[in-house]
């Protein structure tokens, strides 16, 4: 009977243990996917060939524009580097400013990634494709002593400027995307 009582104990104390995890009642963030968006902070290249005047580089502003000449103002958040390449080659042809323009755009910089809390230097970081919240911790200096490491919390804006964040779990293997904010949290003991 006293083993059972010990049993039950120790099961219950787990079960409050968890239940005081930072992240739990969050869900998991979705997985990102393939076909990056860009978004506000994205610094990009257009390149029209043959025509060197439209080649350059463009920030997207916060109202998710890019300045792009002959066009004016193209929206530009939410959309990936080969639908923009498209769209703005469409708009050129259509208007009758370029006879078949060949239109490509890249990403030269991503938006940053932040990280909070139990790490050596919490701060911006320039993102790279394929990071990951543990990759993320290491350009932080690592994790102080008092960290959890196998669960963190991200706060994810997705492309457009005027979509709502999103609020969820990661794992030290979770994939992140330009201008996710991840919190690690101190465990209790």
């Amino acid at each position: 009977m006293k083993k059972w009582n010990k049993r039950i104990a120790v099961g219950a104390a787990l079960t409050i243990l968890v239940a005081c995890s930072p992240t739990h009642g969050l869900k998991p963030i979705p997985p990102v996917d393939g076909s990056y968006r860009l978004g506000a902070g994205d610094q990009i290249r257009v390149i029209a060939y043959n025509e060197p005047q439209l080649t350059n580089t463009f920030t997207v502003s916060d109202a998710g524009m890019i300045a792009f000449p002959l066009l004016g103002r193209v929206p530009t958040a939410g959309k990936t580097p080969g639908e923009l390449a498209q769209e703005i080659g469409t708009d050129l042809s259509q208007q009758g400013l370029l006879h078949k323009p060949s239109i490509s755009v890249e990403v030269t910089q991503y938006r940053p990634v932040f990280i909070l809390g139990e790490v050596q230097k919490p701060g911006q970081y320039n993102y790279l494709p394929g990071m990951t919240m543990q990759t993320l911790a290491a350009l932080a200096g690592g994790y102080t002593y008092r960290a959890i490491t196998n669960t963190a919390s991200v706060v994810r804006t997705e492309g457009t400027h005027d979509e709502h964040p999103v609020e969820g779990k990661i794992k030290p293997d979770s994939l992140l995307a330009p201008g996710d904010v991840v919190t690690v949290y101190e465990r209790f003991f």
